[in-house]
């Protein structure tokens, strides 16, 4: 990992997309190109399957929220809703531009537009769907993100809000902060306690729907496959337990021994940045 600091998002990325041994990484985070086919990707995966069900049947319009390069954006547009694309930077390869790129060539209804998220430019009651995708963690204003969400959405809209960072104490942020690849060389990383988010979301007036834990969707264990993570999990008892290794592959593919054990191991995660997502509500 280079020691030099980067002046822009843009620039990090940029950084990580050359690095040899980063290419998986670079895949798993939808960075790779050609765009469309990265969007198509991630509309097809495992993770946005998962999302699919959380969905509402009405879909007229949805806004994503901190948009990136555009990924979720596509998929929401695959799904039928016309999509503002809400993000601040205008960059080719990460942000609006990419966006409007991507809206051109796949011809799906995507509109860019360049603002932050603690004050939407939009009117109340807009859309059916707020779509944030780790986005909330790296808010000024937490509170003030979650009651503009609120805001625009239709009375009996979702809020979306997947792939969360969340730390057990404040002693943990530096720790999670060291350990993220991409922080060292740009900043602007961050986490919140976990009562922090359902406080920020539920105060705002929505009715929270589900908080998913790190093991409990794909949502939060992606780029992990279901089947993946449990021959990850089998082979850390592995090595913990030789004797146990490969009997825990075999009782891990059994959905009962494999929701008991996930729930204990959910008890026992204390990792600094865990991933948490919220579906919520706006009550009609």
């Amino acid at each position: 990992m280079t020691s030099q600091h980067l002046d822009t998002w843009e620039q990090a990325v940029q950084w990580l997309r050359e690095q040899p041994d980063q290419q998986k990484l670079v895949v798993d985070a939808y960075y790779d190109d050609p765009l469309s086919k990265a969007a198509d990707r991630y509309w097809r995966s495992d993770e946005w399957g998962a999302i699919r069900k959380f969905l509402p049947d009405q879909r007229s319009c949805a806004v994503d929220i901190g948009a990136g390069r555009g990924i979720a954006s596509y998929a929401l547009a695959k799904e039928g809703f016309k999509v503002t694309a809400l993000e601040p930077d205008k960059s080719n390869l990460v942000g609006s531009g990419a966006i409007k790129h991507l809206a051109e060539e796949t011809k799906l209804p995507i509109q860019a537009v360049e603002e932050f998220s603690e004050k939407l430019p939009f009117p109340d009651q807009a859309f059916d769907v707020v779509f944030a995708r780790a986005v909330l963690h790296h808010t000024s204003d937490l509170a003030a993100a979650c009651r503009e969400f609120f805001r625009v959405l239709k009375p009996g809209g979702r809020l979306i809000a997947v792939r969360e960072h969340v730390i057990s104490s404040q002693r943990d942020l530096p720790v999670f902060l060291d350990q993220h690849p991409l922080h060292k060389l740009y900043g602007g990383e961050n986490a919140f306690l976990l009562k922090d988010y359902e406080n920020a979301i539920v105060s705002a007036g929505f009715g929270m729907d589900r908080v998913l834990a790190p093991l409990e969707s794909e949502i939060n264990f992606a780029p992990y496959s279901r089947n993946e993570l449990k021959e990850e999990m089998a082979a850390r008892l592995g090595a913990k337990l030789p004797f146990v290794g490969g009997v825990a592959s075999v009782a891990l593919r059994f959905g009962p021994i494999w929701g008991v054990l996930s729930r204990i191991a959910q008890a026992f995660d204390n990792r600094p940045g865990r991933l948490y997502s919220f579906i919520a509500t706006r009550p009609r």
